[in-house]
């Protein structure tokens, strides 16, 4: 059963720490002197409000707000996997983060900032609670809060790049304002460590335990290119752990898979009919600008570079090196109805689109929604008449699936708010199997000893449920799925083998693409792969002569070795008395 957070229990969990006793006898009106936490309940109810930092809501937050969520949706717009959708006009500050005109004091940079050392801070005062404690055993609540810390750190190192690390003693003591002279790759490591030391295998709805330490160590070596320190953890979670991969894609992505054996760790959002805190805010703009149920914000737009990742080569295979020569067919350019106009001066706007026929991945239309094709149940995507975006702006033709609710789940996972926002209760999976699986496969082919049968196993593992998944069925004229009949050309097999390590760090990089798609991986990829200068700036130009519109690539700057990292941001710095200072990228 999915675990509910509720928000009236997190508003206990968000009390500001304790004020010195010398400054008053009477507690501050909303805070809970440390005392009367003393207890297993005061103990759960500061971790539960360390978890509930993930979607990255709190108290006096800074920034903007929905840059704040673990789902980092956002910075798929940097990649070349989504555009930030909607109008070029709204919301001034991400479209300058999709074109590359980045500035130190951008909204969206201080949005993750304040909310990751929300999450830090709220970690370490479980353990620092925990200390006060001598009678009773909180080891797994311990490995929890460490795990936690951990998992914000690493957040903030991979975002950052030179982020401070505060200690429960800094906490404790006040002292916030931590000088930041390196990575903290170490004091990650020894979080993960030390939750793996004090966890247990049980599988907690909603929480971490040893397993879940495990790949989270394995992902902090591989991103620091420790393959041989990587590869053992993450084949102890394969061979040994609990998890496994759904039988179908989409339950990654919907209510009926939520908390399944391939969710590892998972950001716990519920909703229903009206608003919840409870529900994804920081998703709340990534809607369709219309839509069957009237949504907004038509924000965060699939790519045709994405889109066209998904084309085969007629056995199956992904077109590793020649993916962006053709185009998948898409209606950019045509309305949904025909435009008539009685000014005859004026032409009418054509609404005729045949669809790709083309070889497809069938994991496109669960990741993709495009015109002609069912959208989560909601019925055929009629195209433009969907899209807030005008033909002139940056956000071209298609639409996300991944994050948004099915069309029978509306009543238990759609929450909604103010000016038309959706707050979805679908979870999203900060860490599933497949991850493992992929980054496993890696970790096999860049070890000192490349083990390239190894990394071919788990590639195909993943390949071989979307070969097996059921695909999207095509609709009839009533728009009702038409049994055993595709809505697309889809062909997908496994890989025979890896003829070398060149090969085979291509192919696995790029199923990586096509497995988490719109899932906010696609940035960090590129970056600790060394190569996502080429990759952007050669995107930017192929999407450019995909749309066809004219001053479309002078809209964007060109990526440079200083995008590898986002500024840290100048607010910060400033309110630290310059304690911080500018990563080396950046100054």
């Amino acid at each position: 059963m999915k675990k509910k957070i509720i928000f009236s229990t997190m508003l206990v969990g968000l009390l500001l720490w304790a004020c010195a006793d010398d400054f008053t006898e009477k507690a501050a009106t909303g805070n809970i002197p440390d005392q009367d936490l003393q207890t297993a309940t005061g103990v759960e109810l500061k971790l539960t409000a360390a978890y509930s930092a993930m979607d990255g809501e709190r108290v006096n937050r800074q920034g903007e707000g929905v840059a704040a969520g673990g789902d980092n949706w956002w910075t798929d717009v940097v990649s070349d996997d989504a555009h930030r959708g909607s109008t070029d006009g709204d919301n001034t500050a991400l479209f300058q983060v999709e074109t590359l005109d980045w500035q130190t004091g951008n909204s969206w940079f201080l949005g993750r900032w304040s909310a990751l050392y929300g999450g830090v801070n709220r970690s370490n005062a479980v353990l620092a609670l925990i200390d006060q404690i001598t009678d009773q055993d909180f080891t797994r609540q311990a490995g929890e809060a460490y795990f936690l810390r951990g998992y914000f750190n690493f957040e903030l190192q991979k975002f950052y790049g030179y982020p401070s690390f505060i200690s429960v003693e800094n906490l404790v003591n006040e002292e916030f304002n931590q000088p930041n002279p390196g990575p903290i790759w170490a004091e990650i490591e020894a979080d993960f460590q030390a939750a793996i030391e004090r966890l247990d295998d049980e599988i907690i709805v909603g929480r971490a335990n040893a397993w879940v330490a495990k790949a989270f160590l394995g992902k902090a070596y591989l991103y620091q290119g420790k393959y041989d320190e990587a590869l053992p953890l993450f084949n102890d979670v394969i061979n040994n752990g609990p998890y496994t991969l759904n039988t179908e894609f989409v339950d990654n992505f919907n209510a009926a898979g939520e908390n399944s054996l391939e969710s590892m760790f998972a950001i716990q959002f519920a909703s229903d009919d009206g608003r919840s805190f409870n529900g994804n805010g920081a998703g709340t703009l990534n809607f369709p600008g219309g839509g069957p149920l009237g949504t907004c914000c038509g924000f965060y737009q699939p790519t045709q570079d994405l889109v066209n990742a998904y084309q085969t080569d007629g056995s199956g295979l992904p077109l590793l090196d020649t993916y962006a020569a053709t185009d998948v067919v898409s209606d950019y350019g045509i309305n949904s109805t025909f435009d008539h106009d009685d000014n005859e001066e004026t032409p009418e706007i054509p609404t005729d689109f045949t669809p790709h026929t083309g070889p497809l991945d069938p994991r496109l239309d669960y990741t993709v929604s495009r015109r002609g094709i069912d959208y989560n149940g909601f019925g055929r995507n009629p195209g433009k008449a969907w899209i807030r975006a005008t033909f002139s702006d940056i956000s071209g033709p298609y639409l996300p699936k991944k994050n948004v609710y099915q069309a029978d789940e509306v009543g238990a996972n759609r929450g909604t708010g103010g000016w038309g926002s959706d707050w979805s209760g679908i979870n999203y999976n900060v860490m599933r199997f497949a991850d493992v699986l992929l980054m496993a496969a890696e970790a096999a082919v860049e070890q000192t000893s490349p083990n390239l049968p190894l990394a071919l196993q788990y590639v195909n593992r993943v390949r071989d449920r979307a070969k097996n998944m059921t695909y999207v069925q095509a609709l009839d004229e009533n728009d009702d799925p038409i049994p055993d009949t595709d809505a697309a050309n889809y062909q997908i097999e496994l890989y025979a083998s890896f003829p070398d390590q060149a090969f085979a760090r291509k192919a696995i990089r790029f199923e990586r693409r096509l497995e988490f798609g719109m899932e906010g991986h696609r940035l960090f990829d590129l970056r600790r792969w060394g190569n996502a200068m080429e990759t952007i700036n050669t995107y930017i130009e192929n999407e450019a002569e995909d749309l066809d519109q004219a001053g479309y690539d002078s809209k964007f700057n060109e990526y440079q070795p200083k995008h590898d990292l986002f500024p840290i941001p100048i607010n910060a710095i400033d309110q630290s008395g310059n304690v911080l200072e500018q990563s080396p990228l950046w100054q």
